[in-house]
Formats: structure tokens, C-alpha cells, sequence
């Protein structure tokens, strides 16, 4: 701040020693919160660049680029980023299914303790039922993954591909981790069990349709990391 004074010689200046002082810098943990904020966009920002790119050689025409990064771009798109064309093009259900699973753990005697078995699609339906904002987990985790894995192994259980094999452990996964929060007991095997129930088709037409049976699907015991304590 400055004051004016007039004199003779003309108006005069008077600086008051405060005002020639420096302004005062950021403090220490502010500037390291502002490179961190820098540095966290940025890499916000590179993730964003590289997810869009790997997901559009997925879904781009195969080219030499996707064909020499595929196994790449398949670790990165399976299976949370699958890309298809149902949400213009909807295939609807057409059969109720029902995931059951058993577990299995073998003693220091070795002998085996097997579960009853119990209904994990049941748990995800009481988990949407009458829920105003049910979660996507319970919606679509465990249907996707039994999806995933009919369409990497077909019509038997045996998994050729790296695909086929990453299905299963995450099918598998996603059975222990529901299994162990269910009955909390120690178990290193697991097995599942698909009920295929076939939706009755309403109208005239379900008098010329012959009923569809049945299908119960059991797969084979997989081995887990151990479960409980």
C-alpha cells in the first residue's frame, strides 16, 4: 500500500515496509496434495485411453494389431468388459435355470465331508425381489458367468482354450466366495449343479410345441483355495 503525499518537487511516495514483502508460497502439504491430484487424473486419464483402445480392437474387425495383441486384449476385455449387441438386438430368456453348488473338504484322516446342496440363484432372487434398486452383482454376476462358460466349453466340461479355463475359475470363484459366506465351514472342493427349467409358452401355440425336458447338468468337483477356517 502506498500513500501520496504532495510536496514542491511534486507528489511524493511513501511505501510502508509490508507492502515489499513476497506473497507467501503454498505450503508444504498442499503442493504435495496438488501433485498428487495432478498425478492421479493423469493416470485417470492414460487408464481411460488404453481401455477404449483395447476394447475397440475387440470389437473392430480382426487386424493385424488385434490379431498380434489378442491374447491381451482378451485378458483385459473378459470377462467384465464383454461387448455384444443385446441392448439394440435382446434376446430374451427362454428357460429358468437354477445354479445349486455342494461343497466338499477332506479331513486329516481322509475322510470327506460333502454339503447338502443349496440354491445360489435362489439367493440372488431374494436379493432383487421387492429391492427398489437391486444391485447389478446380484442381477447378472453368477447368469454371466454360467453364460461364459457354456459358451467357452460347449456341451462337456473340458476347457481347451485360455479362455475356456480363466471361465471356470471365475464361475468356480464366484461359487466358493457365495458358498463360504453361506455356511462359513471349511471346504477345498466344489461342485455345481444346473437345473434347466423350460418357460411354458403361453397362447395357441404351446398346444403345438412338443414340451421341452428337463436338463440337469452336473458338473465335475474343482478344486479351490481353501474356504473358512
Amino acid at each position: 500500500m502506498e500513500e501520496i503525499q504532495q510536496s514542491d518537487s511534486g507528489p511524493a511516495t511513501r511505501e510502508f515496509p509490508g507492502d515489499m514483502a513476497a506473497p507467501p508460497g503454498l505450503p508444504r502439504g498442499a503442493r504435495a496434495l496438488k501433485a498428487g491430484l495432478f498425478t492421479a487424473v493423469a493416470l485417470c486419464l492414460a487408464a481411460s485411453v488404453v481401455h477404449v483402445a483395447l476394447v475397440f480392437l475387440h470389437v473392430a474387425p480382426a487386424n493385424p494389431v488385434s490379431k498380434r495383441y489378442s491374447p491381451l486384449i482378451n485378458a483385459w476385455v473378459y470377462p467384465f468388459f464383454e461387448q455384444n449387441w443385446r441392448l439394440f438386438a435382446p434376446d430374451p430368456e427362454s428357460v429358468n435355470r437354477k445354479i445349486l453348488a455342494r461343497t466338499a473338504h477332506t479331513g486329516s484322516d481322509g475322510s470327506v465331508q460333502v454339503s447338502p446342496w443349496f440354491d445360489l440363484t435362489a439367493v440372488d432372487r431374494s436379493a432383487v425381489e421387492h429391492h427398489p434398486f437391486p444391485s447389478h452383482t446380484a442381477q447378472n454376476m453368477l447368469r454371466r458367468a454360467w453364460a461364459g462358460y457354456v459358451d467357452s466349453h460347449g456341451g462337456d466340461d473340458k476347457a481347451r482354450t485360455e479362455r475356456a479355463l480363466m471361465m471356470q475359475k471365475y464361475l468356480s470363484n464366484i461359487a466358493a466366495d457365495r458358498a463360504a459366506a453361506r455356511s462359513g465351514g471349511t471346504f477345498d472342493f466344489i461342485q455345481l449343479r444346473v437345473v434347466t427349467l423350460p418357460i411354458p409358452v403361453s397362447g395357441s401355440a404351446a398346444g403345438n410345441r412338443p414340451q421341452t425336458p428337463v436338463e440337469n447338468r452336473l458338473l465335475p468337483w474343482w478344486k479351490v483355495t481353501r474356504h473358512g477356517k
